[in-house]
C-alpha cells in the first residue's frame, strides 16, 4: 500500500519552493497538517545555473522573493537569508533593490535546505494518470509510485532553438552558457543571437573575457530595447492585476500583452544598453572594433566542419546573407513554457478553442475529475503575463494552496 498525499508537485523550481514553503508554514499552525511529495529530476536545487553571470542582476525587487508578497512576516524571506548569511546592513547599506542572481540563487538553496524533507531529488516523473475520480498515481523513471489528490505541475521552460538550427559542440543555447564557457580557447569570434537581457549579457561577458576575439551580436531589431520598469508599468505584475486579466474579454487581454510585453520580453536592461554602446563608441574611437552589432538581421543556419562553424545571417532589409566564421553561436533565443505531462490525464481536461488548457482563476485546470490539477506556469493566456515569472511567486502558491485545501474532496491527510 502506498501513502497517499494530498498534494504530488512535478518539479522543484521556485514555484514549487514557494509552494512547499507556504505548505510548511500552513502545517506550523494547523490541526490538520498537508501532506505533500515534490519530484525534481534535477539531483539538488538549481535555478538557470548557466546564467549566473557574476556580475549578473535580478530584474525583480528583492520582495518578490518566495514569501513576502504573501506572508510579510515570514522566516523564509530575503531578508531573514541575509541575516543568517551575516549580510543584511551590507545589503542595506548597498542601497539597492537588485540583488546579484548568484546571490538570489543561493537564497533559493538556503530556503530549499529547509523544506528539503518534502523534496525527492533525482526523481523523474514520466507517467501520470487517474485511478480514482479523486486519486492519482504518478510513476518515476525509479520505478516508484506516488499517490496523491492533487498534482501541481511545475515544470519550468523549455530552450528555444531557431527552426534549422541544431545544437552541437560549437552551437550552444544560452541556458548552458557558463556549464560550457570553458570549452572555449582563446576564440577568434563569437556569434550571439538575440535581443533580450540573456544575450546582451552574454555578448558583454564574452567581449570582456576574450579580449581578443570578435564578437558578433546578431538580432531583428535596430537596437536593443530597454525594459520598461517604470513604476506605473510595473503594475502589471501586481497580484491585482491577475484578477484583471482573468476576467479581460480576450481583445483586452491581447492588447495587455501588446502594451505591456517590453516588461519583460527580448528586453535589456538600460544601464547595460549604455554600457555596450559605451564600449562599441569607444572602439569606433581607437579603430580597434571588436564589438560588431549586425541590426536587423536573423540566423538563418549554421553550417559546421572540423574546422568551425559558418553562421549564415539574413539581412531583413535586403535579403542578402552573409557568412560569419566563428568558433562559437550561442543562441539567447528564449524559452518555451513545458506542456503539463497530461498523458492519460487529457481527455479529462477541457480546452478552448485554440486548444489552451481551461484553467480556474485558482490554477486549476478545468477537469471532469474531482481531483486537482494545477499549473504554476503555462497559464500567461489566461493569468497574464506573471505566470511564469518570479514576481507573483509568493501570491500563486498561497492561491493554490488555498484552493487544495477548500476543493480536495476528501479530509486532509487520508493515507491508505
Amino acid at each position: 500500500m502506498h501513502p497517499i498525499y494530498d498534494i504530488v508537485g512535478i518539479g522543484f523550481g521556485p514555484s514549487n519552493l514557494a509552494l512547499a514553503i507556504a505548505l510548511t508554514e500552513h502545517n506550523e499552525q494547523a490541526e490538520t497538517p498537508v501532506t505533500a511529495v515534490f519530484l525534481e529530476r534535477q539531483e539538488a536545487f538549481g535555478w538557470h545555473r548557466g546564467m549566473l553571470l557574476d556580475d549578473a542582476t535580478m530584474q525583480v525587487s528583492f520582495l518578490k522573493d518566495l514569501v513576502t508578497m504573501r506572508n510579510p512576516t515570514s522566516r523564509f524571506s530575503f531578508l531573514c537569508y541575509l541575516r543568517d548569511r551575516g549580510r543584511l546592513i551590507d545589503f542595506v547599506n548597498h542601497k539597492n533593490l537588485f540583488p546579484l542572481r548568484v546571490e538570489f540563487h543561493d537564497y533559493f538553496e538556503w530556503a530549499a535546505a529547509q523544506v528539503d524533507d518534502v523534496v525527492s531529488y533525482g526523481t523523474e516523473a514520466v507517467a501520470v494518470e487517474a485511478i480514482q475520480d479523486d486519486l492519482f498515481e504518478v510513476t518515476a523513471a525509479t520505478g516508484d509510485v506516488y499517490h496523491a489528490r492533487n498534482l501541481i505541475f511545475a515544470t519550468g521552460l523549455r530552450p528555444t532553438v531557431p527552426e534549422g538550427v541544431t545544437l552541437s559542440d560549437r552551437v550552444w543555447h544560452n541556458s548552458e552558457f557558463l556549464h560550457r564557457v570553458g570549452e572555449l580557447e582563446n576564440p577568434k569570434r563569437c556569434v550571439v543571437v538575440g535581443a533580450g537581457q540573456s544575450a546582451a549579457e552574454a555578448v558583454a561577458y564574452l567581449h570582456r573575457e576574450f579580449p581578443g576575439a570578435e564578437v558578433c551580436s546578431v538580432f531583428s531589431r535596430y537596437g536593443y530595447s530597454p525594459a520598461d520598469d517604470s513604476s506605473f508599468a510595473n503594475r502589471i505584475f501586481d497580484p491585482e492585476a491577475v484578477d484583471h486579466y482573468f476576467d479581460a474579454p480576450d481583445a483586452v487581454k491581447r492588447r495587455l500583452m501588446d502594451y505591456h510585453r517590453n516588461t519583460n520580453y527580448s528586453v535589456v536592461d538600460v544601464d547595460l544598453i549604455a554600457q555596450l554602446y559605451r564600449t562599441a563608441y569607444q572602439e569606433k574611437v581607437l579603430g580597434t572594433e571588436r564589438l560588431k552589432m549586425m541590426k536587423m538581421t536573423r540566423l538563418v543556419a549554421v553550417e559546421e566542419s572540423a574546422d568551425g562553424a559558418r553562421a549564415v545571417v539574413q539581412s531583413l532589409v535586403t535579403g542578402e546573407q552573409e557568412f560569419i566564421d566563428t568558433d562559437l553561436v550561442l543562441l539567447a533565443t528564449g524559452y518555451d513554457e513545458a506542456a503539463p505531462m497530461l498523458g492519460s490525464l487529457e481527455p479529462t481536461c477541457q480546452r478552448d478553442e485554440a486548444s489552451r488548457l481551461v484553467v480556474g482563476r485558482d490554477y486549476r485546470v478545468q477537469t471532469s475529475l474531482r481531483g486537482g490539477i494545477y499549473l504554476q506556469g503555462g497559464t500567461e493566456h489566461s493569468h497574464g503575463i506573471t505566470s511564469s515569472l518570479l514576481s507573483n511567486v509568493a501570491v500563486r502558491s498561497g492561491e493554490i494552496l488555498a484552493s487544495v485545501l477548500t476543493n480536495t474532496p476528501v479530509p486532509v491527510l487520508a493515507t491508505a
